[in-house]
């Protein structure tokens, strides 16, 4: 029996892992994110961080839905691949393996250096 007094320790001992970028990931969805707001046509971005998948979320303007949704899900690496990118209407517009191929939806001269 517990009592009011007693603390309750229902909590799992380990902090779940998140899921992020890595350095080289972020680097490739910054060269691009970069050249388009050059160009005008991006203004803001967005990342969250969470248990199953990582998200770089771009906007055309401050508070609106995002444009376009890079998400990394490791659990479908060896499935479709863990990389997608999704437009404003929730549709996959690529999806694979290899960041810097599927960025390429996003910026066509995106040069892809193995």
């Amino acid at each position: 029996m517990v009592h009011a007094s007693e603390p309750v320790t229902n909590f799992p001992s380990k902090i779940p892992a998140i899921v992020a970028f890595d350095r080289k990931e972020l680097a490739l969805i910054l060269n691009v994110y970069g050249r388009k707001v050059g160009q005008g046509e991006w203004r803001d971005y967005a990342m969250d961080f969470l248990r199953d998948r990582a998200v770089f979320s771009i906007y055309a303007r401050v508070s609106e839905r995002p444009l376009f949704i890079i998400e990394k899900t490791p659990r479908l690496r060896n499935r479709q691949g863990q990389y997608a990118v999704t437009n404003q209407q929730g549709r996959i517009l690529k999806r694979g393996h290899e960041l810097g191929l599927v960025l390429r939806v996003l910026d066509p001269q995106l040069a892809v250096v193995g």
